[in-house]
C-alpha cells in the first residue's frame, strides 16, 4: 500500500543529530530501508521537515521504519495511506463512479 510519511524535528534534538551526524545517517538508512517513490525536506514551523511517498507491504514494517526517527532524531512521524492518479480512477470505478 503506498502510504505518505511525514517527519517533524523539534529544532533542539535535530540540531544535536545535525552535529553528532545522527540526522545525516538516520535519514539515509530510512531512504534506504524505504526506497521512497518521492521525498523532499524543507522547513516547516520552524521545523526540519521530510515527507517520503513508499509501499508499505504490511502494518509489520511500521515499527522497523518509525522507532529509528523516534530514537534518533525525537521526531514525530504521522504515516496514512495515500493513491496517485491511477489508484484514485481504480477506486472511483470501483465505487461504481
Amino acid at each position: 500500500m503506498r502510504m505518505l510519511m511525514k517527519i517533524s524535528m523539534p529544532v533542539e534534538k535535530g540540531n544535536e543529530a545535525a552535529k553528532s551526524g545522527a540526522l545525516q545517517r538516520t535519514i539515509q538508512s530510512t531512504m534506504e530501508a524505504l526506497k521512497p517513490e518521492a521525498a523532499y525536506f524543507y522547513p516547516e514551523d520552524g521545523k526540519r521537515t521530510a515527507i517520503m511517498v513508499f509501499d508499505m507491504k504490511g502494518s509489520w514494517q511500521l515499527p522497523a521504519t518509525v522507532e529509528p526517527l523516534f530514537q534518533a532524531l525525537g521526531a514525530s512521524v504521522h504515516v496514512t495511506p495515500v493513491m496517485n492518479g491511477e489508484d484514485l480512477q481504480r477506486g472511483f470505478k470501483e465505487a461504481g463512479m
